[in-house]
């Protein structure tokens, strides 16, 4: 037995630093798990709060949903429906005054037509069946520019930019609850929500500024000028949930924002009217769309392109020009995540850009084509705007 006493300490020793490592595994993941407000999902992964909208990762709801891209155009009053894989129009159907976005709902199971009838009384939200690619009755919402979803899912977050107000309506029947006034916040516009979901930055696109809402509370906590010329348009956060980034199409590049502290801690030079954020299926790039113009109604044929930010490093690493020029604005990425799907604004087309070529297809479609979305898209639910997936 004394021959062996020796043999057995060795090995109580390592099964005891085995378990001292698996406990300070244990300890350093429960360290890093985000406590989100109640009735958020959960954060599956700290690192990379895109993981669940990684390729692949397909939600149930989604299973029977054609594939298509759908195109508000915002001067023809339409959507134009896209089948990915011919790259053909298949389909055409009228909708409100002045289509901005389709926006996927929360639960996955109706695309939203945001019709803001700009300047009109009579904005709605049009509602498409995905599964029919077909558009049901709409109703009547009060200058619904854009549409997010509270990250419970129970409310609609209809973004009423001429009136720089949030309109908080149930994400079912767009009945009204609560309304939030951001005086501050001229052209109150796109929006993304921090990890947790305790708060979201809009963007203030007539006043250089961000507006940071208190979700929790239903309360403004703060605004924060970016560039007193600059015209914020699209926000993202990245992947660890610890910078926002701010297309800027006054400044050509996107801000860097820390969310918590509401500072701005650099700026990363883009393009020519830097304006749409995406990140790729795999949550390791943003693809920045530059519109090719500083202009809010620019020309055709300008200084287009799409460049290709790595989030590890904060660095443009590649950039994709528009051949013959154009007008890149919003849109999203295909479920693959091999496509990258951009409305060609000023330019009456819809780009598909490979994403890894940086190849482009152009198709024609109606007129001043704006917020489109790829549908269906992976991920367990949506945030809004063109699909915000997690």
């Amino acid at each position: 037995m004394q021959l062996c006493s020796p043999c057995f300490s060795r090995v109580a020793t390592g099964v005891a630093i085995a378990l001292a490592g698996f406990c300070a595994a244990a300890a350093a993941s429960a360290a890093l798990a985000v406590t989100t407000v109640a009735g958020m999902p959960p954060v599956v992964n700290p690192d990379n709060l895109y993981s669940e909208a990684g390729a692949g990762h397909m939600n149930a709801a989604v299973a029977s949903a054609l594939p298509r891209v759908y195109v508000p155009n915002l001067r023809s009053n339409d959507v134009y429906v896209i089948d990915p894989v011919t790259l053909k129009v298949v389909d055409r159907f009228h909708v409100g005054f002045s289509p901005q976005h389709v926006v996927p709902a929360w639960d996955l199971q109706t695309l939203w037509v945001a019709n803001n009838a700009e300047g009109r009384p009579d904005g709605s939200l049009t509602p498409i069946d995905p599964k029919t690619g077909k558009p049901g009755k709409q109703i009547m919402v009060d200058d619904p520019y854009n549409m997010y979803f509270a990250p419970d899912g129970k409310e609609a977050i209809v973004v009423a930019e001429a009136h720089a107000r949030l309109d908080f309506r149930d994400a079912h029947t767009m009945a009204l609850k609560s309304s939030l006034d951001a005086p501050q916040c001229k052209g109150i516009n796109h929006a993304d929500f921090s990890i947790d979901g305790k708060y979201a930055l809009f963007t203030c696109e007539f006043g250089g500024k961000l507006a940071k809402i208190d979700l929790v509370n239903r309360k403004v906590v703060g605004y924060l000028e970016l560039d007193r010329k600059g015209m914020p348009q699209d926000i993202r956060i990245s992947p660890d949930g610890k910078v926002f980034y701010v297309a800027d199409m006054m400044a050509d590049g996107v801000h860097v924002v820390d969310g918590d502290s509401f500072t701005k801690i650099g700026f990363i030079k883009t393009g020519v009217g830097t304006h749409g954020l995406y990140p790729s299926r795999d949550g390791t790039r943003l693809y920045v769309s530059n519109r090719g113009s500083n202009l809010v109604h620019g020309l055709k044929h300008g200084k287009g392109s799409v460049s290709v930010l790595d989030f590890a490093t904060r660095t443009v690493v590649a950039n994709w020009p528009i051949p013959g020029g154009g007008s890149p604005d919003m849109g999203n990425v295909s479920a693959d995540g091999k496509m990258l799907w951009l409305s060609g604004r000023f330019d009456d087309v819809v780009y598909a850009i490979d994403t890894t070529t940086g190849s482009v297809k152009s198709i024609p479609v109606g007129a001043e084509p704006h917020g489109l979305t790829v549908w269906p898209q992976p991920g367990r639910y949506s945030l809004g705007h063109t699909g915000n997936m997690r």
